[in-house]
Parts: C-alpha cells; structure tokens; sequence
C-alpha cells in the first residue's frame, strides 16, 4: 500500500512508530488487522461440514476413526488458539518491530593533533618527582597518555624521533591505540641523538596533507637538536606557512639540563604557539592541563542509536505454529498410506 494512501485512510497518529523502551513498532498500523479473521468468521457464510469423499473409504471401521478424530479436533479449543497465535505472529512480524541500542557517539570535526615525543637515551635520566624516581620518559608516557585519552573528537598522531624521526601512529580517532604506542615506546629506539627539526619537518609533510585548518603540533624533548636534516627554525618557518601551530616543551631538572630553551622558544614563536618548562612532573602535569585549555575540543558532538530489525523472530514463531497445525493431516495422511 502506497504511503500516500495511508495518510488519507489512517490518522496520522497511527503512522508514527511506537516507542516502548527499547523497542519500536515501526508500522504499528498493520496491528489494526488482528480482529479481521473474526470478522470473516461473523459475515462470511460457514462451510459445509459434509465430507462426500469419505463415502468412498471401504473400511467402515476406519471412517468412523477419521470423523471420530476430526469432531474432537474441531471441539478442542487449541487448534483455535494457534490460528490466532499465527495470525498474531505474523501481524507482529508485518509491524516491523526493531530495537533500539543506547547512543554511541561520532567522532566530530576537531583538531589534528600530532604529538613529537623524544626518544633520544637522555630520556632516560630521572626527572624530580616527591613520590618515587621516574624518568622523563616514564613521566611523559603517564602525563601525555592521559592527555590523549581527553581529546574526544580530535585526530591524534604520534611522532617518535631521535637520531631520525618516525611516524609511530598516523592520524586517528583511535585514542586508546596511539596511547598503547606512546606506552609501548623507550629510549633509544630511534636512535641516541635529538633531531627536533627533522621530527617538527615530518610533521608537517603528514598535517599537510589535512584539510582540517586546526592543525597543532606538541613537541617534547630534553635535549639539543643535534641530528637531523633540517634546523629547527627553519622548519618552524615551513610549519608556520602551512597555517600550523606548535607547542614545545621542554623537560630537565633544574640543576643538569642541556636544553636550547631559545631555539625552543623561538620555534614556537614563529608559528603563534608557546614553549612550557617542566622541571618536575607536577610542571608537566601542569603544562598538558594548560594545553588541554589552549586547544579545547569542540564539545558539539554527534550521536546516532544503532537499530536491529526484530521481525524474523515472531515470523519464526509463526512458521513453527503453522507446523504444529499441519502436523495431525500429515499424520493422518501418513496413517491412511500405511
């Protein structure tokens, strides 16, 4: 039946789908049809209950069995009460019944943000902490893996670099997975010097290729660029030409640190970003909470609700009915071959 058709005949209010929990009638209309067998019943005229292919059977005996079984069956109450289980299942199965799972939530249109970590084996030294000794990179991997598992709606990257600079997770919503990568990482595993310009150089060749025109690099080291291709500044320059914004931090104790803190400061500069000092790792706690606040994540989320279509079960329930009631002339037909 054409839809339009169904406007003119049935209220409006009989068109919309029934909500009920999670479940929801999508035709709840066709519902409407489950008294039309009774009317049938009450206008049309009864069929003729006499059989004349019976007065063919020779064995007397034998038709007084069949009719005996077919005036009980007609007496029972049960085939009744399948007829109308069929008809209702298969009512049901016509409503389109469907399921309605809770909202999961799409990943919307935020940042692209890669992270430039140093691997380089001063890393490994021992950054203040009041609890425990950790080292730099056991600090960064715990402040900056909790940074990444809050950027709901942001594409995340990863950068490791030391002498070389490698692209350890490509641009992902996939937050848990570049965090397993950060955790997974240690200190020599792209080499034992510091290549800042080659690690800010790769990427920006990989948010260049975005059209996301909030592209933010957040660059952490302990060291001097001392390996590389490419200066620092110049690929500070490059970045900045590209609309991209970087962050760099540096890590060290106050007393034996070999940072360039000007050449990070003047990285940052050029491309309208900032340079952070953690000493400790309460500064680095603080330091990623601040940039959490700089590059917020566009709250404006998406959400849709997953739906499974439900129809095969009363259909089912219909079909093993419909067998049930065909089983007596089966057998019957069964029993007079025999």
């Amino acid at each position: 039946m054409q839809p339009e058709l169904l406007t003119q005949i049935l209220p409006s209010v009989l068109l919309e789908p029934v909500q009920i929990g999670a479940l929801q009638i999508q035709w709840p209309w066709v519902l409407l049809l489950l008294p039309l067998p009774f009317i049938l019943r009450l206008v049309l005229p009864r069929a003729s209950l006499t059989n004349e292919a019976a007065l063919r059977i020779p064995d007397t005996q034998d038709f007084e069995t069949v009719a005996g079984s077919s005036i009980a069956m007609s007496r029972s109450r049960w085939p009744l009460l399948l007829y109308t289980l069929v008809w209702l299942s298969l009512l049901t199965a016509a409503s389109r019944p469907q399921w309605i799972g809770e909202p999961i939530e799409l990943p919307v249109s935020g940042r692209d943000l890669m992270l430039a970590i140093d691997l380089s084996g001063s890393m490994g030294q021992n950054l203040d902490h009041q609890f425990r000794r950790v080292t730099k990179l056991q600090a960064t991997k715990a402040v900056a893996g909790e940074f990444i598992e809050n950027r709901v709606g942001d594409r995340i990257g990863l950068i490791l670099f030391g002498d070389q600079a490698y692209v350890q997770a490509p641009l992902t919503f996939d937050r848990e997975t570049v965090r397993t990568l950060l955790v997974e990482s240690f200190t020599g595993l792209a080499g034992d010097m510091t290549a800042i310009g080659d690690a800010i150089g790769l990427a920006v060749k990989r948010l260049g290729k975005t059209s996301n025109e909030d592209r933010v690099l957040i660059l952490l080291t302990d060291g001097v660029s001392n390996a590389g291709e490419i200066k620092p500044e110049k690929a500070a320059e490059l970045a900045a030409s590209k609309g991209m914004k970087i962050y760099t931090i540096g890590v060290g104790n106050r007393l034996r640190s070999d940072l360039n803190e000007a050449s990070l400061r003047r990285v940052a500069e050029i491309t309208g970003g900032r340079y952070f000092r953690a000493h400790n790792v309460s500064e680095l706690q603080q330091i990623y909470a601040l940039l959490d606040r700089l590059e917020p994540v566009e709250r404006d989320t998406q959400s849709y609700r997953p739906t499974w279509s439900l129809f095969y079960w009363p259909l089912a329930i219909a079909l093993m009915l419909a067998s049930l009631l065909a089983l007596p002339a089966i057998m019957q037909s069964m029993w007079r071959r025999a």
